[in-house]
């Protein structure tokens, strides 16, 4: 499905109460392990629609962002041929800090009624969600999805602790997504585009560690990513 920026949920939603699914990021840039995990919670979970929402203003972020505006470009070369996937920009429009919150808020607006939703995160995200702002409201507004990975504590029972305040009335335990564990990270891709001008062989590295060749075109058309990184933050999978 083509990226789509508009509104539009409720018109396009059948008659029977769907499931969709909100997807946030830095995407900074995304990889195909972002890509992979869309696919698996579009088939898994069963979404009517995916939103793939790359963040605006990233409060939490401790590193400057690539401009907003190119990494929704590379996101909608990233997810844009996947089925019941659509990349948003609701929160690239938004000026000030982004908060799940309130992009979940005007999807649940602008969407049917009685639609069911879900958010997705990696463990980190979850294991830092009550510093989240209003944790508490936004598990009332949806079920959490954590995408597992195989040294995940969660396999333990660690996510379902019932002495565990983000567990339990009038929260939920999270669901649990078996997303690809595919070796990529945003960070290892960063530290090959910087000295992409002194490697002609860029390109079939940074591929090599995930990166879509669309994105990979979009990036060699324009001077991003050009200075070394910043603080080394790893970005594997997801990065809500």
């Amino acid at each position: 499905m083509k990226p789509h920026a508009g509104p539009g949920l409720a018109a396009a939603a059948p008659a029977a109460a769907p499931t969709f699914g909100l997807y946030g990021g830095a995407f900074d840039p995304p990889h195909l392990g972002h890509v992979a995990l869309a696919q698996a919670a579009v088939r898994q979970l069963r979404l009517q629609q995916l939103f793939v929402m790359p963040t605006g203003d990233a409060w939490h972020k401790p590193r400057h962002l690539t401009p907003a505006i190119h990494r929704l470009a590379m996101a909608e070369r990233a997810f844009g041929p996947l089925d019941r996937v659509t990349v948003r920009r609701d929160e690239v429009d938004r000026s000030g800090p982004s908060y799940t919150v309130d992009t979940l808020a005007a999807l649940q607006q602008a969407g049917p009624p009685h639609a069911r939703w879900l958010v997705l995160m990696g463990e980190d995200q979850w294991r830092r969600i009550t510093t989240w702002s209003r944790w508490a409201q936004l598990m009332e507004m949806a079920t959490i999805v954590v995408a597992e990975r195989p040294d995940a504590a969660c396999a333990s029972g660690h996510f379902f602790n019932e002495s565990d305040p983000r567990v339990g009335p009038p929260h939920t335990g999270p669901l649990r997504l078996q997303a690809p564990q595919l070796p990529f990270s945003s960070t290892a891709i960063r530290q090959v585009l910087a000295g992409r001008h002194q490697d002609p062989s860029w390109a079939q590295t940074a591929q090599a560690l995930g990166l879509p060749p669309a994105v990979a075109r979009y990036i060699s058309h324009h001077p991003l990513y050009l200075n070394p990184p910043e603080s080394p933050t790893d970005e594997r999978i997801q990065a809500p």
